[in-house]
């Protein structure tokens, strides 16, 4: 290792960690059911993005996850209200607690619309020592008017990887949704209802596989580094 630090004369050698497979044997392993908060952006009274959320929510549950949806009436615009909100502090608190994540949006305009993104907003990506949403699992979905899209679906993954998280290859977006779902609010059988049991059996899958883990995986060089400096910084601090 030493030899080949000789060419890294960037590198922080003490910092430094070569990942390997044995860095996994001693992960300890949960036992609890996996913790999934839910976000869709709809307020109407009929909100297809709720119900469609609903149905990943039973489809969760069926598979042994805890699960947990927000609400977002009555939680304010990004920055008008201090963070002591109830509403906020009810958001962040699920985040925490949460292991996986699922976001639902229409299709607005050619875009998510700005209640799933004023969800995601009051999520800090720090909150003290903690961060949120870093390292847990996230599974996006749409629905909308009109012909099939994923504009929303992939604004969202954007935001995933911005929130430091880990987004499942597979997605839904569901078509003309006033079409696909019941008149007591359950989604119809279809090709589009398959799609939504293929992403949240995905979503346990990685959040199952992720969750013991991410502390590991989404452990950076340049936090230690900076961490480590802080920390000079403070003892040489101490000693003037």
């Amino acid at each position: 290792m030493s030899h080949q630090l000789n060419d890294l004369p960037n590198v922080a050698g003490d910092l430094f960690k070569a990942p390997a497979a044995t860095d996994f044997a001693n992960v300890a392993t949960s036992t609890h059911a996996p913790r999934f908060l839910l976000l869709y952006g709809s307020v109407r009274e009929r909100s297809y993005s709720r119900l469609l959320t609903m149905e990943a929510a039973r489809l969760l549950e069926a598979m042994g996850g805890e699960v947990k949806i927000f609400d977002p009436r009555g939680l304010p615009l990004p920055d008008s209200e201090p963070e002591t909100h109830p509403k906020v502090q009810e958001l962040r608190e699920l985040a925490i607690w949460s292991e996986g994540m699922v976001w639902c949006s229409p299709e607005r305009h050619g875009a998510m619309t700005g209640i799933l993104k004023a969800q995601i907003d009051w999520i800090p990506l720090t909150q003290g020592s903690v961060r949120p949403t870093q390292g847990k699992t996230l599974a996006v979905m749409e629905v909308s008017g009109g012909s099939q899209s994923f504009n929303a679906v992939n604004q969202m993954r954007i935001l995933g990887r911005w929130m430091r998280m880990i987004t499942i290859p597979n997605q839904s977006s569901v078509a003309k949704a006033f079409l696909e779902f019941e008149e007591g609010g359950r989604m119809k059988q279809s090709s589009y209802y398959e799609r939504v049991v293929d992403v949240m059996e995905e979503l346990f899958k990685f959040t199952l596989l992720t969750r013991d883990v991410s502390p590991f995986l989404t452990d950076r060089y340049s936090e230690r580094r900076e961490t480590a400096e802080q920390l000079s910084k403070q003892v040489n601090f101490r000693t003037i």
